[in-house]
């Protein structure tokens, strides 16, 4: 039985203790030197049974011809030998069939107890041997007879990594508010919908016959040549709605179809895009009542929202009706997801991508290389996958749909390639990150979510945030078990006026006990007040004056304000020194105001 943590002394020998008193008085003795301090990782790998999980037990192989290689009271006394040595009280529990003792460290230890145990067995020249007796879990691909067709979920060149996250959740407990063309019927998600809202106001948009209503079922929004603006030609229904939602929260392990990549979430679908598109009024709506927010005329949702995905834009500013909606939400705990769009432009010009107190997401290819038509821009937070169907079909990303050209037929299964169908990944990825830890906020998951990135295997110009979303990686740092949940903050609250057309000022920022560079995807977190965003150069000044692009002018982004993140590679800068943001107004006839910003290491 062991010694309770309190009781627990570490032991000095004897030769320790004479060593220290001999060194006291001034003899002239040589001191064995304490140990480097072993680096986390390693001191991981030889104390944990599992990521995060201190090891309970050691498997000690002995050499051949030691006396505790084959007799189990030498091993036992061992064991308590060692156990003493360390402070600790070690149990041998039983021989291995390949001779290996297994002995019990107890409940209660550190890894550093740990450590001091592994140390004892280590010195010792007859042991061969000493490793934790590590925790396994089972590894099977999800049964489900497509999932080799999702590149997207597990390919190692630019897939998101998905598989490992399912070890330690799969979205229980968590809904996702896909706000789009509404669900057609599909057996592969019909277990994890639950209660949506059908939010088109306007007849003809919503295509099914009447007006708002509790029925977010997708009719179809085909259209005709023309019907739909000058020189538009016609199209068959997309069912985007639920191509999104299957990306997120298809059933898995089900023995058929695929995989969603938070299939223990629920999703609410709500219908705001119909034939041509859909009217921001009724967006705003939705995400009001998604996130808990009461619209009048619709009944109280009682699937409130963790996340909201929205694979939907439109060219032009984020104007302040929709601004104020997201505010509202995120503010209600919402993480809000949304595409950056398909135009190959920045996406400074398009919304809501282009809004604060979002996760704007990029799409990249197979090869991990940001997709052609995605847009870009230093308003991307990450990328994900979107598929690249031109380079074949097989290249897009695969999920539920209906074989209806016009109305609904028969479930399907299909590749679409777009912005919108990376967002669904990310809004997936914040589905299992609430799941493992429900404390967390909406900062707090794009913070995550962007410290735990790995760079794009492939190019991008022009900004594709901090690069490819690692699902295993973000999940293990929010649920404690590795990763990085953003690290130190150091932070300036001192507001500076930013004149009109006029020169730029600086404000520092002195980072100080940090060790070796800054990471390669640092944190600088930006609150702007102004009238025109558009006509703002942002610069981050590192300590011995190199300078970070973060921002630059845009006679098209007429939008308020800038409240945001920006991801910097910074690695070839030492952390520590003084650090600045530069903001420079280049245009005249706005003002504005620096109120505060950040760098998270």
């Amino acid at each position: 039985m062991r010694t309770s943590p309190s009781t627990r002394r570490k032991l000095i020998s004897a030769a320790a203790l004479s060593a220290a008193l001999l060194t006291a008085a001034g003899a002239s003795v040589a001191v064995a030197q304490e140990p480097a301090p072993q680096a986390p990782a390693d001191l991981a790998a030889r104390t944990e049974a599992a990521p995060g999980v201190t090891a309970e037990r050691l498997i000690v192989g002995y050499e051949s011809g030691a006396s505790e290689a084959k007799s189990n009271k030498a091993a036992e006394a061992d064991a308590v030998a060692k156990g003493k040595k360390a402070g600790e009280r070690l149990d041998f529990q039983r021989r291995l069939g390949t001779g290996a003792a297994l002995v019990d460290l107890g409940e209660d230890l550190t890894k550093t107890d740990v450590a001091d145990v592994i140390a004892e067995y280590r010195a010792d020249p007859q042991v061969a041997y000493v490793v934790p007796d590590r925790l396994n879990k089972p590894q099977a691909d999800p049964n489900d007879t497509d999932y080799a067709k999702q590149w997207d979920l597990f390919e190692a060149t630019a897939g998101m990594n998905v598989p490992g996250a399912w070890n330690t959740t799969t979205g229980t407990g968590v809904t996702v508010a896909v706000i789009d063309t509404g669900y057609v019927a599909h057996s592969d998600l019909a277990a994890n919908i639950v209660g949506g809202y059908d939010f088109i106001a306007d007849t003809a948009v919503s295509a099914d016959g009447d007006g708002r209503d509790s029925n977010p079922a997708d009719p179809g929004d085909w259209y005709n040549a023309n019907e739909c603006g000058a020189g538009v030609p016609a199209s068959n229904s997309s069912w985007h709605g639920t191509h999104v939602a299957g990306t997120i929260a298809a059933a898995t392990n089900n023995g058929k179809g695929m995989a969603g990549i938070a299939y223990g979430a629920k999703i609410s679908p709500l219908r705001v895009l119909g034939k041509c598109g859909g009217y921001d009024s009724d967006i705003i709506d939705a995400i009001t009542w998604a996130s808990g927010g009461t619209v009048s005329g619709v009944p109280a949702n009682s699937n409130v929202a963790k996340v909201i995905n929205m694979s939907l834009g439109g060219d032009g500013a984020c104007t302040s009706a929709t601004q104020n909606a997201i505010n509202a939400a995120v503010n209600r705990g919402t993480t809000v997801v949304v595409a950056a769009g398909n135009d190959n432009e920045n996406v400074s010009g398009h919304s809501p991508g282009n809004c604060n107190n979002v996760i704007s997401v990029a799409a990249t290819s197979r090869t991990g290389a940001k997709a052609s038509y995605s847009n870009y821009g230093s308003l991307v937070d990450i990328s994900a996958p979107g598929g690249q169907t031109s380079t074949g079909t097989a290249n897009g990303i695969y999920s539920t749909l209906n074989s209806g050209t016009k109305t609904p037929s028969t479930e399907s299964y299909a590749y679409y390639q777009g912005t919108s169908m990376a967002t669904p990944h990310i809004a997936g990825l914040a589905a299992l990150m609430e799941s493992a830890n429900p404390a967390l906020t909406p900062a707090q998951i794009e913070s995550a979510i962007k410290s735990n990135a790995r760079p794009l295997p492939g190019a991008c110009s022009g900004g594709c945030g901090a690069g490819l979303a690692d699902a295993t990686k973000t999940v293990q740092a929010v649920s404690g078990s590795g990763g990085s949940t953003g690290g130190a903050t150091f932070t300036s609250t001192t507001a500076v006026s930013i004149p009109d057309a006029g020169s730029a000022i600086e404000s520092p920022i002195t980072v100080s006990g940090r060790s070796g560079n800054a990471p390669s995807a640092l944190q600088v977190g930006v609150d702007i007040t102004h009238t025109y965003r558009g006509d703002l150069v942002l610069d981050l000044v590192a300590p011995d004056g190199s300078t970070y692009r973060l921002k630059s002018s845009s006679s098209s982004d007429s939008a308020d304000n800038v409240v945001t993140t920006y991801t910097v590679n910074a690695s070839a800068e030492a952390a520590n020194g003084t650090w600045k943001l530069r903001v420079q107004d280049v245009a005249a006839q706005d003002t504005g105001r620096l109120n505060s910003w950040k760098l998270t290491f």
